[in-house]
């Protein structure tokens, strides 16, 4: 069935442009010989982007949005720890708990085994913070090395600004964790 169609659509492709081709007695070509050729020419074109798995983006904007998705999303991970900085801190702890004696002292056990963890935890957040930071910074230039005419729409701007806002608070937030500024291990004297 998929052959019969493709057949008759390549007859009316060829009929087109042996119309156009003929023109009219006085050698100019009739106006709607032009309009025939034009749609046998773009009729072509999508029949061998078909056939070669070509797909066009028809939405402007589709990766330049994505981007700014993944960008809030990385930020909000970073807020919350995600399950990796969990999963880190998890392992840190037994690490810690591995690596100290029973009769080792308060301070070194609270180092070891809670210190560690925290740094891993605010490590890996720092990181989500950092990508969230990238990419967010990126969707927001891109416009400049696009196409010109092409504005970005305000949707796509507004989630990539909070995605860079979460980074940047992600990545405060992470430096301040890791430092212990805030939240620090407590005094064993």
């Amino acid at each position: 069935m998929a052959t019969k169609t493709a057949d008759v659509s390549r007859t009316d492709d060829e009929r087109a442009r042996q119309e156009a081709a003929a023109g009219t007695e006085d050698g100019t070509r009739a106006a709607g010989t032009e309009e025939a050729a034009a749609m046998a020419e773009g009729a072509e074109a999508a029949e061998h982007a078909a056939e070669s798995g070509e797909v066009r983006e028809k939405t402007p904007g589709v990766g330049q949005g994505a981007g700014a998705v993944v960008s809030a999303a990385l930020g909000l991970v970073s807020l919350s720890g995600g399950w990796i900085g969990t999963v880190a801190a998890a392992r840190e702890t037994l690490v810690g708990q591995l690596r100290t004696s029973s009769g080792a002292s308060v301070g070194r056990q609270i180092k070891e085994v809670y210190g560690d963890a925290w740094h891993t935890t605010a490590l890996w957040a720092g990181l989500f913070a950092l990508a969230a930071l990238v990419v967010g910074v990126v969707v927001l230039v891109r416009p400049a090395f696009g196409a010109p005419g092409r504005p970005q729409a305000a949707w796509i701007r507004s989630v990539a600004w909070a995605g860079v806002s979460l980074g940047v608070v992600g990545l405060l937030l992470a430096v301040l964790k890791y430092s212990d500024a805030l939240l620090a291990l407590p005094s064993t004297g």
